[in-house]
């Protein structure tokens, strides 16, 4: 039973770095080309699947693709931007519920 959980595991890891290879974006793959990294994956199993983990993808911030302005841009909305307010924070919500409420005693 343990060698069946054991090859799950390892074909589990072979997968998701083979699809990661796939859906990852070009920009973000370090040392070879997206295609080169897609081969050594695919035929090196599981050796293939850890070097792409360690050394094929990119991580951190930097890897990660913004759309628009970068955050620093003046004009930009960055971290000190009001984030959107649920129903339940929304004055003008709350009073019209209010008074949807009272119309319906």
């Amino acid at each position: 039973m343990a060698y069946v959980l054991l090859s799950l595991i390892l074909i589990g890891v072979w997968v998701f770095a083979l699809f990661d290879v796939l859906t990852t974006d070009e920009s973000g793959v370090r040392h070879l080309p997206k295609f080169g990294w897609f081969l050594v994956v695919l035929l090196g199993l599981l050796p293939g699947a850890l070097l792409w983990l360690a050394l094929g993808r990119v991580r951190g911030p930097e890897g990660r693709q913004v759309a628009g302005p970068s955050a620093g841009a003046p004009g930009s909305p960055g971290p000190s931007a009001e984030p959107p307010k649920g129903p339940d924070d929304d004055p003008a919500f709350l009073r019209d519920l209010e008074r949807r409420l009272q119309e319906g005693d």
